[in-house]
């Protein structure tokens, strides 16, 4: 028998606790709101973690173009090719903004006969882009640093541009730290994954302080050198954003979710065995898959009870937990016959 019960709560929170100390209205409100199956109680949190990255999306945009055109008036004044290039960085950082604010809204979007799951894995899509944006970063910044080496030039100017370069990384690194933590929030991939773009990006900025500060002491290689030490950083932030964002696309979920699941499941009355349990990503919400062996000898209306109970319990355990299909298997009796053995020849071998 099989149970669906889609919940939208996100992490289902709940402000009040558990104890014997709650309160005749808390426990009220427990048993009203949360558990609600009215459609408003489905989404309004969607809506909610989806508000939270628009809202870290446009922060961002805000301050890196801030950042840019402060930037962009310096190298009018200084000619400074090495911070030219880190403006045009820091302004395509705050253009990612685009394809994971169309994910956003397109997350939004309900379901249909289509799309059955709905648009959340629009997010995931946006998470390549950025990773590509990041890897495209990365060969801009390694194009830059050997031609400088090849061709050496003089920079003009290099305590305002210290200055700008102070600034690009103080921008980028506050956005990155603020994209990071409302990603991880939220659970989504893309986000953390901008937030670890815009660190790379702070990084060449410090680039272009050390370099203007090996240019004050007479050394022209020094920027181009710490150009390429800042590639393979860059490099380094490439792999970890890439793994992140291709292990969503490829439904990984953290084993410790799995194991406080099946811990979950484990306490509810009237659950005998966990049988096969499945988590997924679907853009910064999660989805429960699982089977639960009852008493055989329950009626259906209690094999439902144990199943909504099990939801209950996981939509309580499992952050941003929002839908769980449960199916409930009977115990079997003495000498039958496993009923799943007719869907043997369907299942790989």
């Amino acid at each position: 028998m099989s149970e669906r019960h889609p919940h939208q709560h996100g992490a289902h929170p709940h402000p009040h606790p558990h104890g014997s100390s709650t309160g005749p209205r808390r426990r009220l409100a427990h048993l009203l709101s949360p558990h609600s199956h009215d459609t408003a109680d489905k989404v309004d949190p969607a809506l909610e973690s989806s508000a939270r990255g628009m809202r870290a999306l446009w922060v961002s945009l805000a301050v890196l173009g801030a950042t840019a055109l402060a930037q962009a008036g310096v190298v009018a004044v200084s000619g400074s090719v090495a911070l030219l290039g880190d403006t045009v960085h820091n302004a395509a950082d705050a253009l990612t903004a685009v394809p994971l604010g169309i994910a956003f809204v397109l997350g939004r979007r309900a379901a249909n006969r289509r799309f059955t799951y709905g648009y959340g894995r629009a997010e995931d899509l946006a998470g390549l882009v950025v990773v590509l944006v990041i890897a495209a970063s990365a060969v801009f910044a390694g194009w830059a640093a050997v031609g400088r080496l090849l061709d050496p030039r003089p920079v003009t100017h290099l305590p305002v541009v210290a200055v700008a370069a102070l600034v690009g990384f103080a921008g980028n690194e506050w956005v990155a730290r603020y994209r990071i933590r409302v990603g991880r929030e939220i659970g989504s991939a893309a986000l953390v994954a901008d937030g670890l773009h815009a660190r790379t990006d702070g990084f060449t900025s410090l680039a272009v302080l050390l370099g203007a500060a090996g240019s004050a002491l007479g050394w022209r290689a020094a920027d181009p050198l710490v150009g390429l030490a800042i590639t393979a950083a860059i490099a380094l932030v490439l792999r970890d954003a890439a793994r992140e964002v291709f292990r969503r696309v490829l439904d990984a979920v953290d084993p410790a979710l799995v194991d406080r699941a099946e811990r979950a499941v484990r306490e509810v009355p009237g659950v005998r065995e966990v049988g096969e349990l499945r988590l997924r990503w679907i853009g910064h919400r999660l989805r429960a898959e699982l089977a639960v062996v009852v008493d055989g000898e329950a009626t259906v209306r209690q094999a439902h009870a144990i199943a909504v109970a099990t939801e209950h319990a996981l939509l309580h355990a499992v952050p941003r937990l929002t839908a769980a299909l449960v199916h409930a298997d009977p115990a079997p009796a003495p000498g039958e016959t496993d009923p799943h053995l007719a869907l043997a020849h369907h299942l790989p071998a």
